[in-house]
């Protein structure tokens, strides 16, 4: 983890900021250093987790994908121009929107090249060090924008629920993280898109040795009795994108789940699925399931 290790990026974001505002700013990206233009004021921005941080630190975007998914993104949507999607983006539309930056992330990372000719673009992908990364995030925001003191508290605010989620966690037994998608059923463990919720939150690993790979290990519900865990924690991917078929609360109900540990106890958490698996590693996203998985293992 680095958590610890950014407090101090903090401190020294703040003693360069006056020096910063008048000019070139350098801030951390998934690519490594860049060195910006200081306050864009016009930001294109294709990745949600960027988005969701970006307006917890009241900067708007004047582009964003067609449909973000997430309804705490509801209000970016509103306000800007459509500029494609989260996969591929509408060159023509973002030419003539003439921004002064482009952030992707994520789904849109591959397609920094093409956009990068349109005019300055960051990489900001969420690496399996969400926690992490998404105060990086908060950091290099805050001095690109002038925005330190806010960037500061918010992270402030995410250590502080982490120390809440890791001490509702304490002594609660081990969990398995599965990711539905109508019939089909998926686990991740530690080094995985949602693996965090084990290093960060302090939960042990069910079933160790899980492959961290994008799309987890496909399961049964044979797996999931066999392992017979503590806390079943639940992403629904039909419910993250809006798709048609069964919900992950109907796939699980059946007499295999329903004799795990997790589920006599009550123990089996459907966390907000738009958060983890679309807006997974912005500021709001995560604070909200922190949030909930405090809540559940405090019930």
């Amino acid at each position: 983890m680095r958590l610890a290790a950014l407090a101090g990026a903090f401190a020294l974001v703040a003693a360069s900021a006056i020096a910063a505002r008048s000019g070139e700013v350098e801030i951390a990206t998934a690519r490594g250093p860049v060195t910006l233009a200081a306050s864009p004021t016009r930001v294109a921005a294709y990745d949600a987790a960027a988005i969701d941080t970006l307006l917890a630190l009241g900067v708007t975007p004047v582009g964003v994908p067609e449909k973000l998914y997430d309804p705490d993104l509801a209000a970016a949507e509103q306000g800007a121009t459509p500029v494609g999607t989260l996969f591929e983006p509408d060159l023509e539309a973002l030419s003539a929107l003439a921004p002064d930056l482009i952030v992707v992330g994520g789904r849109s990372a591959p397609k920094f090249d093409a956009v990068a000719q349109v005019a300055p673009t960051i990489d900001m992908t969420i690496s399996p060090d969400v926690a992490g990364d998404a105060k990086a995030r908060l950091a290099a925001y805050g001095t690109l924008f002038g925005r330190e003191a806010k960037a500061a508290e918010l992270a402030a605010a995410l250590d502080a629920q982490i120390a809440a989620a890791q001490a509702a966690a304490t002594g609660k037994g081990n969990a398995l993280i599965v990711l539905t998608n109508g019939p089909k059923i998926s686990a991740y463990g530690r080094g995985s898109r949602f693996g965090w919720l084990h290093d960060v939150i302090g939960l042990p690993e069910a079933r160790p040795g899980l492959a961290p790979e994008t799309h987890g290990d496909a399961i049964s519900f044979e797996f999931i009795a066999e392992v017979n865990p503590d806390w079943l924690i639940v992403v629904d991917r039909g419910a993250a994108v809006g798709a048609e078929g069964a919900s992950a609360r109907e796939t699980l109900d059946n007499p295999l789940v329903n004799g795990t540990k997790a589920a006599k106890a009550g123990h089996v958490v459907y966390l907000d699925a738009s958060k983890l698996y679309i807006s997974g590693g912005g500021y709001t996203a995560l604070s909200r399931t922190l949030a909930q998985m405090t809540a559940a293992l405090e019930g």
